[in-house]
């Protein structure tokens, strides 16, 4: 493993020297790129970029597919000093008007920067890895996008962690099959450069494309979020007794709740344990599971913290979390104030959970907590719970206004392919589980697809509660 490198570029470089004929980026159909080649790629579009005028500090917006290229354009640009920001392509054309306009962007890459290498030189590689030469935006689904300032030692300290909490070697065959441009991209790529392991770039997810590909490289880690492994259990299932993907060790991922009944299924059903993880991008790497943990404490908890974190509870169950892999701030310095304490230690996540045994179980939002009759009702218990019925394949709980209870908890769900259910079926079951009442959801809503968003796939809860309000 290489560890303490200071800037991405140093990191890159060691690994280039230390492994340069080891894969690194596999695209299926073609030849995989090594970790020598990816150095003299990156080397090369930089200069290509410098001929453009892109110059340290120069600040730049890229939106690029997962491909080599957007590896490739991520890393120049660290290797030329840049402020890049990359935005993920769930973002449209009025959102990258505003990050450019909020950035002060000069330079706009909606391709891949191509041609020959001109004859320039590059400016000497910064050692300074606490410069904030990143801004990664959250998707902006409900208001404009947030943009959160990281370093090239935040965004390495969140890949060493990753590297450790995984148990991550040489011999794994990763896969990214989420935007690059999300905050998990660094995170996994990073990840790779200090172990030295290839992975699998998918341009875009569809579950059976996916597992055919994973199958043809033996791909040993997969994943990403909830979803993710809900679409590998959708695959599973139509070769039950059959495992999909023989050369699979784990399934990880993070940024969405994990209900226990998928990770059993996932057990029970592919032959692999889920590593699940609480992450945000502010901080891309908190809480993580890892494999010597017990069944039922990785399939009911979020696990522990990584190496370079530090977590605490505050006197109402806000997670908060310091530590290297924690961001520096947002590109709007107006935020900064509300999302850390007093002292400016300690980040204000806005989750709310508990710790069980020094593991920790995120129990909701701050503003994701239903209040009934006075009650807090945490949405993401009930959620766990619903999942629980053997025709539920995705539940999301809200809280709709009523007149009676202040908020009713409405519960939605996509169901299995072919199963039915109502609400008092939903209740009964409930009932047998022995939910107190004051959980039990008072409406049930069917969905043939929950209405998701961002690059893990999170349920969009907002949308939810305006088509159910309509």
């Amino acid at each position: 493993m290489i560890l303490g490198c200071e800037t991405i570029w140093e990191l890159l470089d060691a690994r280039a020297a230390a492994t340069p004929d080891h894969p690194m980026l596999l695209v299926d159909g073609a030849p995989p790129v090594t970790f020598g080649e990816f150095r003299a790629r990156t080397e090369a579009v930089a200069r290509v970029l410098v001929a453009r005028g892109v110059e340290p500090g120069a600040p730049v917006v890229w939106q690029l597919p997962t491909s080599v290229d957007a590896v490739v354009t991520w890393a120049a640009l660290a290797r030329i000093g840049a402020q890049q920001v990359p935005l993920i392509a769930q973002l449209g054309p009025r959102e990258v008007a505003f990050v450019v306009q909020h950035t002060g962007a000069v330079h706009v890459l909606l391709e891949p920067s191509v041609g020959d290498a001109p004859d320039v030189a590059l400016p000497p590689p910064s050692s300074h890895g606490d410069a904030e030469r990143f801004g990664y935006f959250t998707s902006g689904t409900t208001a404009d996008p947030k943009g959160v300032r990281h370093t090239d030692r935040t965004l390495i300290a969140g890949g060493e962690a990753m590297a450790d909490s995984l148990a991550m070697t040489a011999a794994d065959v990763g896969s990214i099959a989420f935007p690059f441009a999300h905050i998990a991209g660094p995170d996994y790529v990073l990840a790779m450069l200090v172990v030295g392991c290839p992975a699998v770039l998918l341009p875009r997810f569809d579950a059976a494309a996916a597992v055919d590909g994973y199958r043809r490289l033996g791909v040993t880690m997969a994943g990403g979020s909830t979803a993710f492994y809900q679409a590998f259990l959708g695959v599973q299932r139509q070769q039950p007794g059959e495992p999909i993907l023989p050369s699979l060790r784990l399934l990880s991922g993070g940024g969405a709740p994990l209900p226990p009944a998928v990770w059993y299924a996932a057990r029970d059903e592919m032959g692999v344990r889920i590593l699940h993880g609480y992450a945000l991008t502010e901080c891309p790497m908190a809480v993580m599971n890892r494999g010597e943990f017990t069944d039922d404490e990785l399939a009911t908890t979020s696990g522990v913290p990584v190496r370079g974190v530090e977590l605490r509870l505050a006197d109402d169950g806000e997670i908060q979390l310091r530590g290297e892999v924690v961001c520096k701030g947002y590109t709007d310095p107006a935020l900064d104030a509300a999302a850390w304490d007093p002292d400016g230690r300690w980040f204000r996540t806005g989750d709310l959970g508990s710790l069980v045994d020094g593991r920790l179980v995120v129990t909701g939002r701050k503003k994701d907590i239903i209040i009934r009759k006075g009650e807090n009702i945490s949405a993401i218990e009930v959620e766990n719970l619903v999942a629980t019925h053997p025709s539920v394949a995705a539940a999301a709980v809200v809280g709709l206004p009523d007149d009676d209870r202040g908020e009713l908890v409405c519960a939605c769900v996509e169901l299995v392919p072919g199963a039915a259910l109502d609400l008092a079926t939903l209740i009964a079951h409930l009932r047998a589980m022995q939910v107190m009442t004051q959980k039990l959801p008072e409406r049930l809503e069917v969905f043939a697809a929950l209405p998701r968003g961002g690059t893990l796939g999170k349920v969009l809860k907002t949308e939810l509660r305006q088509r159910l309000q309509r």
